[in-house]
């Protein structure tokens, strides 16, 4: 009997070492845990300031873009005018709006946060999967914007650049843009050529050209406005998520 309870003791002791020892592991894998979860969430919130300095940075460069459009629309809108009849009274006030259109620009969003994380395949990151999906959107519209640049390209190359260019001396154009662009500090302030212009006017591609700018300018401003709107919303949400967190870096 005294030999039993010894075994028996010693089982019981033996059966506590195990279970403190299991116990100690858990609560060393819980801290490491816990430690790996801190780590990311700090990660994740690095990450979603950069995003919010992207998408102010981002808001400053549509709001460019929806001026540059609009004062382009007023000079297709203004070029037509002159198409269906109404005189020109000042050729390079004209040329200047004819430039307005020749010289657009493509857009490009700033994102350079975005495309880290999905380069670097931590997009798992953002918990938040509003944010995330609102992220995934923008990109998806950025690039239904591209494909509508790529068609005005097209039809400013076939309907713009081509007749105008077969047409007419773009020097003297490009000159006075420069001068008047620059407040007389580069280009010339030169003479234009009343006919060259009377020339483009009879010309119907190049109506059409001005037609489609109009157009494809205004369906570009809408999808600038749309990403806008996703900027800001998206704003509301990284603020929300992080002010949500006791570890704001």
């Amino acid at each position: 009997m005294i030999k039993e309870n010894r075994i028996s003791k010693y089982i019981l002791y033996a059966i506590g070492e195990i279970l403190l020892v299991v116990v100690g592991i858990l609560i060393a894998l819980n801290i490491n845990n816990n430690n790996e979860l801190n780590k990311q969430r700090e990660k994740e919130l690095h990450y979603l300031k950069n995003i919010k300095t992207d998408l102010k940075l981002n808001i400053a460069h549509l709001d460019y873009y929806i001026t540059t459009r609009e004062t382009a629309i007023n000079s297709a809108n203004i070029i037509i005018a002159h198409y269906e009849g109404e005189p020109i009274t000042d050729l390079k006030e004209f040329s200047r709006h004819t430039v307005n259109i020749y010289t657009w620009r493509k857009f490009s969003q700033i994102n350079n946060t975005f495309q880290e994380l999905m380069n670097s395949g931590n997009l798992a990151l953002i918990s938040n999967g509003s944010i995330k999906n609102t992220l995934l959107n923008m990109e998806s519209l950025s690039k239904v914007m591209k494909a509508e640049e790529e068609h005005f390209r097209y039809d400013a190359e076939v309907l713009l650049y081509k007749p105008s260019y077969e047409m007419m001396d773009m020097n003297p154009i490009v000159q006075n843009y420069m001068y008047h662009a620059s407040n007389g500090a580069a280009g010339d302030n030169r003479d234009l050529s009343k006919e060259e212009f009377g020339n483009m006017l009879k010309d119907t591609r190049q109506k059409n050209g001005f037609v489609m700018a109009v157009y494809e300018f205004s369906v570009m401003n809408q999808q600038f406005n749309q990403m806008k709107a996703m900027c800001e919303q998206l704003i509301v949400l990284i603020d929300k998520e992080v002010a949500s967190d006791d570890k704001i870096l």
